[in-house]
């Protein structure tokens, strides 16, 4: 679990860009992105402030791993990709920030997650493969996410996921969070097994078939 945020130091907003956004559908918007100083994990997170984000009474809020196999290439073996897309757009449309975090691989890094696929390729699911590598099943920690929040001058926010560790260690971490919001159920022929897998170790809110 993450420390507590009193503990950690202070961030504060190193710069805000405004940049404009395409996704390879077409769909295009603006964004803001902020970026920080003193990030607990040192990273180079970021946070794009979508839509009225600045006058939004709640704003909606996605914590999104980074995922290079999905976001970039659009690989099917996960649902980041869509996820990414879907958010990017509710958030736009609602008010509030996509905060893109540096945990690949569920925070294991980007060649352990491929090594990770090959032992999924072997009948592990993705928990057990990350088992069988000496790595947590989930590695990730939202400190980070809950400074830039706080640096952000937000402590009550609606979240955006399925998966409710990251509810549950913002709460931990001093964010209020006032409603959580399921994402999409971005199902194809090579992701069911993954997504499962998301539903029977974690606990994730997916509505899968049969």
């Amino acid at each position: 679990m993450s420390a507590d945020t009193h503990l950690l130091p202070t961030a504060q907003v190193r710069t805000k860009v405004r940049v404009p956004l395409r996704f390879p559908d077409g769909w295009a918007t603006t964004a803001d992105v902020f970026t920080f100083t003193d990030l607990a994990d040192g990273k180079e997170h970021l946070a794009l402030g979508l839509g009225e984000y600045a006058t939004a009474r709640v704003p909606l809020v996605r914590p999104h791993s980074e995922c290079l196999t999905g976001d970039v290439f659009g690989s099917e073996r996960c649902d980041c990709g869509p996820q990414l897309r879907e958010a990017v757009e509710r958030i736009a449309e609602a008010g509030g920030y996509l905060l893109y975090l540096r945990q690949e691989g569920r925070g294991i890094g980007l060649y352990a997650k491929l090594d990770a696929y090959a032992l999924q390729d072997r009948g592990l699911d993705t928990f057990e493969a990350n088992r069988a590598l000496g790595r947590g099943e989930d590695e990730r920690d939202y400190a980070a996410a809950a400074q830039m929040l706080t640096a952000l001058g937000v402590d009550r926010i609606r979240l955006l996921s399925n998966n409710p560790d990251k509810a549950r260690q913002l709460v931990a971490l001093g964010t209020t969070v006032v409603e959580r919001v399921p994402t999409g159920v971005h199902v194809s022929p090579s992701n069911v097994h993954y997504l499962r897998a998301k539903v029977e170790h974690t606990g994730h809110t997916l509505a899968l078939p049969a």
